[in-house]
């Protein structure tokens, strides 16, 4: 018996030389991430979130991410904010106006933390009290779009041209203002302008149809994510009649657009983590985070399409430098990773 009790604290003692006297458990923040369409600058952004919670993950931290796409459809975007919230999500991520919207308005009562990412207009679209202190839950990341520089590209490339095309889905906030604004730049410099609108790929596609037949110099699209979604079946309209598409991100130069001037939209996902993180690690109330707007002084140029327009790429580049940050390249591909591969 003797024998078996030293045994037993022998084993004991050895056990608790092994084993710490307690295991610090590891905390799982889940987020809800939903994504207003499939489109080449609002993937980027998701991309870039979830790469930077990775690495900020750790042996105390990890991330539970769930992620849904509404593909334009109201009634599917809030049943994806219904059942985030039924699976308890710690904190949920809008891409974009729409989402951003229906998110505030579904936490209104639970206070879940809301933090957007790309929406152009959040003051406008009443989603903040103000950039500086938003207010209740929700803060984010803006992609708002410098519209009076888009115009002076197409002016400095085309310093005749006498009417413009409008191109854009006239039910989406992030079109609102920038239209806007374009059309009182063009009113004060005395030059016409067609605005022709689709809310689906098919009504944009005759949308461009209509203001190639109408003969305008240049059309300009504003951060529209319809159009966005679009881009792939319109790019060759445009080019064919030799019309140059200046538009407000990167991601429809790159499904063929002639120009995206905008913000870097890997970076803006990247920031929109980091807020994440703020609120979620750093016990941060979302209505004392800043909005966190970008330089919008990258003008990316599609170099097919250039040549299909017989534009010359290192002259536009160089007519273009003195209203940009940077310019840069980029050939047309479905996403950005097809670049990559």
């Amino acid at each position: 018996m003797k024998k078996a009790i030293s045994v037993l604290l022998v084993v004991l003692l050895f056990a608790s030389l092994t084993v710490p006297a307690f295991a610090e458990e590891k905390t799982t923040y889940t987020i809800g991430i939903c994504n207003f369409v499939d489109d080449a600058s609002l993937n980027q952004i998701i991309a870039n979130i979830r790469a930077r919670l990775s690495e900020l993950e750790s042996d105390k931290i990890s991330f539970n991410i769930l992620e849904d796409n509404c593909n334009l459809d109201a009634n599917v975007m809030n049943q994806i904010i219904t059942n985030f919230l039924a699976q308890k999500a710690d904190l949920l991520v809008g891409v974009a106006t729409p989402v951003a919207m229906g998110m505030q308005a579904a936490t209104e009562d639970n206070k879940v933390p809301v933090v957007f990412a790309a929406v152009s207009d959040p003051l406008g679209a009443g989603l903040v009290d103000s950039l500086e202190a938003p207010g209740a839950n929700i803060t984010g990341t803006s992609d708002y779009l410098d519209t009076n520089a888009v115009m002076n590209l197409i002016f400095a490339a085309n310093p005749d041209a006498d009417l413009i095309g409008l191109l854009y889905n006239v039910s989406e906030d992030s079109s609102t203002a920038p239209i806007a604004a374009a059309k009182e730049y063009l009113d004060a410099k005395g030059v016409k302008y067609i605005e022709r609108t689709g809310t689906t790929v098919d009504e944009v596609m005759l949308a461009a149809e209509a203001l190639v037949s109408a003969g305008v110099d240049a059309v300009f699209t504003p951060t529209d994510n319809t159009v966005m979604n679009a881009e792939l079946a319109i790019y060759e309209t445009f080019a064919e009649a030799k019309i140059p598409h200046y538009t407000g991100a990167d991601s429809f130069a790159l499904n063929g657009a002639f120009l995206g001037y905008g913000v870097d939209y890997a970076n803006l996902g990247v920031e929109t983590a980091n807020m994440i993180a703020e609120i979620l690690l750093d016990g941060k109330d979302p209505g004392t985070v800043p909005v966190k707007t970008f330089d919008n002084g990258t003008a990316t140029v599609n170099t097919d399409t250039c040549a299909a327009l017989g534009l010359d790429y290192d002259k536009i580049a160089e007519t273009f430098a003195p209203f940009c940050t940077k310019v840069q390249p980029i050939t047309t591909a479905e996403s950005f990773d097809d670049l990559a591969a």
